[in-house]
């Protein structure tokens, strides 16, 4: 997966992302949280538990510190699942922004033997969280709000993770991508439901009969 533009757009880019995630996370109400989304392995809660161990591993891996098992531990949220998301938010943008932290490889064990160069990781968070704000609004019942731009620069960062059978794998980022004719709007399917397709969501999904 390969990025163009500035450090300072990828990270903008994610920021962007980021924060649309940790708004629609903040609208779930107490009763909303046993939701089934469309990450089928994952009620609302449990979505929103791996976001937020998410966003610490990365800030973690931002700081040098990522090849630490614990960094990545599922966190217990408490009564406030979405403070604890939103504080883990504000941790990985702090550590995204800090000086020199696009010099540096990220340590993301759960992704790659290897260090990943700092860009390429940040363009990995930043797909994950067009996907996760996505997963989130429509559990809840109410669309996702991501500008056109921002969703352009994500379309060819979901179209390169690989596909095939690593996505059929227990634990995969997502599951094999799901045929989607046709362009971009005016005639034929949107940017955010190519996104969707490419990454194995149905830009369609409702929760099942009877949740």
């Amino acid at each position: 997966m390969e990025l163009t533009g500035t450090p300072a757009d990828i990270v903008l880019l994610d920021r962007t992302a980021v924060l649309e995630s940790v708004r629609v996370v903040d609208a779930a109400r107490p009763g909303d949280w046993e939701r089934p989304t469309p990450c089928d392995r994952w009620t609302l809660r449990e979505l929103v538990e791996h976001m937020t161990a998410q966003h610490h591993g990365f800030a973690a891996a931002a700081r040098g510190g990522g090849a630490d098992a614990a960094a990545w531990r599922t966190p217990d949220l408490g009564d406030d699942p979405a403070g604890a998301h939103r504080a883990a938010a504000t941790a990985v943008l702090d550590a995204f922004a800090s000086p020199g932290v696009s010099e540096q490889p990220f340590a993301l064990p759960e992704i790659s033997a290897r260090p990943v160069p700092a860009l390429r990781a940040v363009g990995f968070h930043f797909i994950d969280y067009v996907a996760h704000a996505w997963d989130v609004a429509t559990a809840l019942g109410f669309p996702v709000r991501l500008p056109e731009p921002v969703l352009r620069a994500a379309l060819p960062i979901a179209r390169a993770v690989p596909d095939g059978d690593v996505r059929r794998a227990p634990g995969a980022a997502f599951r094999p991508g799901l045929p989607l004719d046709g362009g971009t709007r005016p005639d034929g399917p949107g940017t955010l439901s190519l996104i969707l397709a490419a990454l194995g969501r149905s830009p369609g999904w409702t929760p099942p009969r009877g949740a």
